[in-house]
């Protein structure tokens, strides 16, 4: 992730009071991992996915502490804009923290966890898209092994 030229604190004070874009969600979000020195920062886009958000953020911290600090930070510089009512999981024991920010989920992980989930495999570009009914197999043009 680049450096933003404006401050975070800059940039939420000048969206308080309207509905923040998702491009203003995501920008507050990188900015803010960034800040807390998140490591191995991913962006994977969700569009034709999956319809339960339009980005996913995943990013490791070193240790449980720093992951919910990242979690809280995320959570106010959040706020700070307009977003609410976001559902967060995992903050208490912080080895996996999901923050839900409507149409940016964030997954913070210690790396031992990250790389026991996999969620970049899960859901980064090699993932099929769905098909149509018209693509599926017939299950009367499979045959039974002699």
């Amino acid at each position: 992730m680049e450096n933003s030229a404006i401050p975070l604190k800059k940039k939420t004070a000048a969206l308080k009071g309207s509905e923040p874009s998702v491009r203003q969600i995501m920008d507050v979000v990188e900015t803010s991992l960034d800040d807390d020195k998140a490591i191995d920062v991913v962006v994977i886009e969700l569009s034709g996915k999956t319809e339960i958000a339009d980005y996913m953020v995943i990013a490791t911290g070193t240790s449980q502490r720093m992951i919910s600090t990242m979690a809280q930070h995320l959570q106010e510089n959040l706020k700070a804009i307009g977003v609410t009512g976001m559902a967060v999981e995992g903050k208490t024991n912080a080895d996996w923290v999901l923050l839900d920010a409507h149409d940016v989920i964030v997954h913070l992980f210690r790396s031992e966890v990250r790389e026991f989930y996999d969620l970049e495999k899960i859901w980064g570009d090699d993932v099929p898209r769905p098909q149509s009914t018209g693509d599926m197999l017939d299950v009367a043009e499979v045959t039974e092994p002699a």
